[in-house]
């Protein structure tokens, strides 16, 4: 009777087991789907919004011309000439990088660092802004840098970014006001008609949603503080953003700050001289179309391809440059510079692939000689 008992309750606690361990199982693999179906559907929304712009802007272009104008109608030799700038500016926001992680204790190979800008870059064509969670996540795996105060950073990165981007804009908008007032008005997004068609009504709904937004956020965060877990990870955040404070040699970081933007102009501008329609324009024209591509990019598609077009395309034609060619112009050279970021993302994929990771220690004793 007591054996019986007993081997009943074996069996019970088996199955008890058993149960368990299913429902984790299954929890654990619904949860890696749901991440995979929003994954998934990101990048078909992605590629929906930027292949119907693109189809909307190229249904009715000849094709078929494509190949006698990379064959005969372009100066390739510009196109190579503005590779470097192109290589250059992820190699000096790898450097910058590095600088930004100095104060707050993390340390890094110049190799890796550079390497980690290559692979977020394409990645991003893959899936919008996953590059950043993904250099992160490579100088994590690589030389054990902290993640969350690594994406601190990163955030300070594009805060500062943005603010150059932002002086940029108004300092053209003062000087082209006549080139964007024909371009707002040419798309229907005329500044001075903008907001008059907000009515009283509609003022005090958006201030009320945004008093809501914000209110949301601040109760969100409060809560989450109030986890251990949670609250180290924000505070890491926090200490990666205010590393800027305390970055050695402030200089060197504003002029890499420059020098990254300087590139990416170059890079662009340089591009001009491959075609003839271009190849007259000026500078200024650069500068416009270059901030404007730039807006664009915001938009969350593979590496900005349909906005991008789209902005760049309408500036050019604005500067006189014929539909055609301007439509010429922005496929062959995003086509190719995305190549460049494709082929970049390679060779960091390949590098890193032979790159031994390093402890931290081994890092910071290191430091002097890496230098």
């Amino acid at each position: 009777m007591i054996f019986d008992f007993i081997l009943r309750l074996k069996n019970q606690k088996k199955r008890k087991s058993l149960a368990i361990t299913t429902f984790s199982v299954t929890f654990a693999f619904m949860k890696r789907a749901k991440k995979i179906a929003n994954t998934s559907s990101k990048i078909f929304l992605s590629l929906l919004l930027g292949g119907t712009i693109l189809y909307w802007m190229y249904r009715d272009f000849d094709f078929s011309q494509i190949k006698e104008v990379l064959l005969h109608g372009m100066n390739w030799s510009w196109m190579l000439l503005s590779f470097p700038f192109g290589i250059l500016a992820q190699m000096i926001r790898g450097w910058r990088w590095r600088q930004a992680l100095d104060p707050v204790g993390e340390h890094s190979r110049k190799s890796v660092a550079v390497n980690a800008v290559f692979l977020s870059y394409a990645a991003s064509l893959v899936v919008p802004r996953i590059g950043e969670f993904t250099r992160c996540a490579v100088m994590k795996r690589y030389d054990d840098v902290s993640f969350t105060k690594a994406l601190g950073t990163v955030v300070t990165e594009r805060v500062i970014d943005s603010l150059l981007v932002m002086i940029i804009t108004g300092l053209t908008l003062i000087f082209q006001i006549r080139i964007f007032d024909i371009f707002f008005a040419r798309t229907g997004t005329r500044l001075d008609t903008f907001f008059t068609q907000f009515s009283l009504t509609g003022w005090i709904v958006t201030v009320v949603c945004g008093i809501a937004v914000i209110g949301l956020v601040w109760y969100l965060a409060r809560r989450l503080s109030v986890h251990g877990k949670i609250k180290d990870m924000l505070h890491d955040m926090f200490l990666g953003v205010s590393s800027l404070r305390q970055v050695n040699n402030a200089p060197l970081y504003v002029f890499w700050t420059l020098a990254i933007w300087a590139c990416y102009f170059l890079h662009y501008y340089l591009t001009f001289f491959c075609f003839d329609a271009t190849s007259g324009l000026g500078v200024d024209c650069a500068i416009v179309t270059f901030i404007v591509g730039s807006i664009a990019v915001i938009v969350p598609t593979p590496n900005g391809a349909g906005p991008w077009h789209f902005a760049v395309k309408t500036m050019l034609m604005l500067y006189g440059v014929g539909s055609t060619d301007a439509l010429y112009f922005v496929l062959i050279v995003h086509s190719v510079q995305t190549l460049l970021v494709v082929l970049l993302g390679i060779w960091a994929w390949a590098a890193l692939s032979f790159t031994a990771k390093k402890k931290q220690k081994e890092l910071g004793r290191n430091m002097l000689t890496d230098r």
